[in-house]
């Protein structure tokens, strides 16, 4: 479906758009669905790659490969000194942690020379990656983006089944216990956040290439509140989740924006109140659940 996507009449720039925030998602998955972690300031990250990415490709003159490359590292670097910083408190104590050292990368997004202030960084173009494949086409960027999600839910897949990501989930079902057992939990705990970080950056040096500006909203506070919003109407802890849940957000936003005005918000809030009483588990989560019960009835008549 996502191949055929361009070619079927959907605009490739928001579906290029909806891909790079369900890369956000599942990076944001991998912290709260995978190891309970719930992380109030994740756009932080995906700004300040946004900007790192935007004005190392239009200032410095970087490929687009390398400007990715370099807000995935910026993005992976704040990770690690908020994480040191928030990784050994729990709860609500975490979540306001990082909200509160998100507002300080947010001012220095809003005060820095090179960010464009209010104005934002514009004008920043795609390039050629590698050398030879022109993203200015819409096309080649939307495959080139295609890819980088596979890549990245494939990889969020590899970790949760691996064993690192067993002991994350022991983490999130029981703390106590995993460190009864040996487990140095702040290290395992670190290491997610930092994975979860570099992935948010990411996506937020993939939507600069491919909206071709960043602002302030991609650090906006908001935004970390969205992407809450998305993993949890997908179906947090799931794999396929937070990507549904967030091409859904991305779609409602830009089907009713136009048509509605500021009222998108309201509407966004009273579909997610709805999913939340009607579907528990997520979209997803629901559906597997469904699943479950059809193939234990089965068995149960066998």
């Amino acid at each position: 479906m996502l191949i055929a996507a361009p070619f079927v009449g959907l605009y490739p720039v928001f579906m290029m758009k909806a891909l790079c925030y369900a890369i956000f998602a599942c990076a944001f998955n991998l912290l709260l669905g995978f190891t309970g972690l719930l992380s109030f300031g994740h756009a932080a990250y995906l700004g300040a790659a946004a900007y790192a990415t935007g004005w190392l490709v239009r200032s410095a003159g970087l490929s687009p490969e390398l400007g990715v490359l370099a807000g995935v590292a910026v993005a992976a670097v704040l990770g690690l000194v908020v994480g040191l910083i928030a990784i050994r408190r729990q709860g609500i104590y975490f979540a306001m942690i990082t909200l509160a050292m998100a507002q300080m990368i947010y001012f220095v997004c809003l005060q820095a020379p090179f960010t464009g202030g209010e104005d934002g960084l514009q004008g920043v173009p795609r390039g050629n990656l590698l050398g030879f494949i022109p993203l200015g086409n819409d096309i080649a960027m939307y495959f080139t983006v295609l890819a980088v999600f596979v890549a990245v839910f494939l990889f969020v897949i590899r970790v949760v089944h691996s064993p690192y990501g067993q002991v994350l989930k022991a983490i999130r079902e029981n703390e106590p216990r995993a460190i009864s057992l040996g487990y140095d939990v702040d290290k395992y705990k670190l290491l997610a956040f930092v994975l979860s970080t570099a992935l948010a950056g990411l996506a937020g040096s993939l939507k600069t290439l491919v909206l071709g500006f960043a602002t302030l909203s991609d650090a906006h506070w908001s935004l970390s509140g969205e992407v809450v919003l998305m993993t949890l109407l997908g179906g947090m802890g799931t794999f396929a989740g937070p990507a549904l849940g967030a091409i859904t957000i991305i779609g409602l936003q830009d089907l009713l924006a136009d048509r509605v005005g500021s009222w998108v918000t309201v509407i966004i809030g009273a579909t997610f109140v709805v999913c939340v009483v009607a579907f528990r588990k997520g979209f997803v989560g629901e559906l597997l659940a469904w699943f479950n019960r059809r193939r234990a009835a089965a068995a149960q008549a066998h």
